[in-house]
């Protein structure tokens, strides 16, 4: 269990007051909400709960995981940023976890730990969360359930202004996914390598195109 100063950093880490940036991007769900996809907390619940099933959230904790394990290998945490890197099938998604992931590494560094000297240049975002939170002693799954938390939560949050949807229906969409967050973090603590994939082809579609939308508010 992670002790209380370690999950104080952990909350600090993936709280949206974080600097990283995240309320930027989008992940191509603005894409999904331009095209009529995504048009209320029902559609919006079942886009999220792809993701974390079958599309890039899946990825992110798998990474994550084994980036955990990785903490004091250099070489394999420069590895499984390769890895991450050629998954990820937008190029803005390529720039948000690059540039969250670095944004990460700067800002954690307030708290001193020698794993940032073994961090790959750049750094994707799951990466760099994995393999801080276990530098300091935190619980694997408790990362995993924050991190998956705080990126649902983002998304919830783009969908509150762009759908728009009222703030009630966002925390329903949010509770009615805890049972999903919860599964899929039990599923990466023993996933390997070998089970990273997708088949979230609406949501890669969507990020691909995103960065030809007019007019858009988000990164990606």
């Amino acid at each position: 269990m992670t002790e209380p100063a370690a999950l104080q950093r952990l909350l600090t880490w993936l709280s949206p007051a974080f600097p990283v940036g995240a309320f930027a991007w989008s992940a191509g769900l603005e894409t999904a909400i331009m095209d009529g996809r995504v048009t209320d907390s029902r559609s919006l619940q079942s886009w999220l709960d792809g993701a974390l099933a079958h599309g890039g959230l899946r990825t992110d904790a798998i990474v994550l995981a084994h980036a955990f394990r990785a903490t004091a290998e250099q070489a394999a945490l420069a590895g499984l940023a390769e890895l991450y890197i050629a998954l990820t099938p937008a190029a803005e998604r390529r720039a948000e976890t690059l540039m969250t992931g670095d944004a990460f590494v700067i800002a954690a560094r307030a708290w001193p730990a020698d794993v940032f000297e073994r961090l790959p240049q750049p750094c994707p975002y799951p990466i760099a969360v994995g393999a801080t939170a276990a530098a300091h002693q935190i619980g694997e799954r408790d990362t995993l359930l924050a991190f998956l938390t705080a990126a649902i939560h983002g998304q919830v949050s783009v969908a509150v202004r762009l759908v728009p949807l009222g703030q009630t229906a966002g925390l329903r969409v949010m509770a009615a996914l805890e049972p999903a967050i919860a599964q899929l973090a039990a599923f990466a603590l023993t996933a390997g390598l070998a089970d990273l994939g997708s088949i979230a082809y609406a949501a890669d579609i969507a990020q691909m195109r995103h960065e030809m939308l007019e007019p858009r508010i988000f990164s990606s």
